[in-house]
């Protein structure tokens, strides 16, 4: 008896030719490399000074705005294939770091890099990085793959139920966790339920001074409460002035 041998042919393709990583890669080199640069500056090492133009300083941001708007509007309008597409993605991914890096300042709208404030941009960078790779790995709680009128109406519930949840884990002061909760919905969910951050607007509405929650939050969350992540914040943005 003869048997004819079947031959398969797997192919794998990384989904978007793999626009994510060359996204969060730059973004991720970007952010790094410009944290030393700023980092040197300040200590007054190496070749690197502050730019300015006409006396005004450029901060590192307006370069990035530039790179997301152009790598942006080429995207839009022109679509390109690759290696194209790459090239674009790695503009955005770049431009986004640089702008991130100082979400600080034009969240305070002024010059709070170097300051406790500033600490804001690396925690803004931190979460950017926690969500690209959530992308990356897949995390798409987005996709309705059901069918039938039924089937919608229940994801749209779902999807109404774990936005409520995320909102609550924000409002609780817990923005990393209530951004993250969008893609792995069980995050949001421990959160919300869990105490608020004294400085909180949830904290502010609900726990009214005096109250028992509004000092076991105090208890919690004291004004001088450290953990390894902010050990870690300094060791990668530079400790910031007190």
């Amino acid at each position: 008896m003869r048997h004819d041998a079947v031959e398969v042919e797997v192919v794998i393709t990384v989904p978007n030719q793999g626009i994510g990583l060359w996204m969060l890669g730059a973004f991720i080199l970007t952010f790094a490399g410009t944290r030393a640069i700023t980092r040197m500056i300040r200590a007054g090492r190496g070749p690197f000074r502050d730019v300015s133009v006409g006396g005004t300083h450029l901060h590192h941001e307006v370069y990035g705005i530039i790179g997301m708007l152009v790598s942006g509007a080429i995207e839009f309008a022109y679509r390109p294939d690759s290696p194209g597409v790459q090239v674009l993605a790695v503009m955005f991914g770049a431009g986004a770091a640089l702008t991130l890096d100082e979400f600080a300042l034009w969240l305070h709208l002024e010059d709070v890099y170097w300051s406790s404030e500033g600490r804001k941009s690396v925690d803004a960078t931190f979460l950017a990085v926690a969500v690209g790779l959530l992308l990356v790995a897949g995390f798409n709680p987005f996709s309705d793959v059901g069918s039938g009128t039924a089937n919608h109406l229940a994801f749209a519930v779902l999807m109404l139920v774990n936005v409520a949840f995320c909102v609550c884990a924000i409002l609780k002061g817990k923005t990393a966790v209530g951004v993250i909760g969008l893609l792995v919905p069980l995050v949001s969910v421990v959160a919300s339920v869990r105490l608020a951050k004294p400085s909180s607007p949830w904290a502010r509405w609900r726990y009214p001074p005096g109250s028992r929650r509004a000092e076991r939050a105090a208890r919690r969350y004291p004004p001088d409460r450290r953990t390894w992540i902010d050990a870690l914040k300094d060791a990668v943005g530079g400790t910031p002035h007190r």
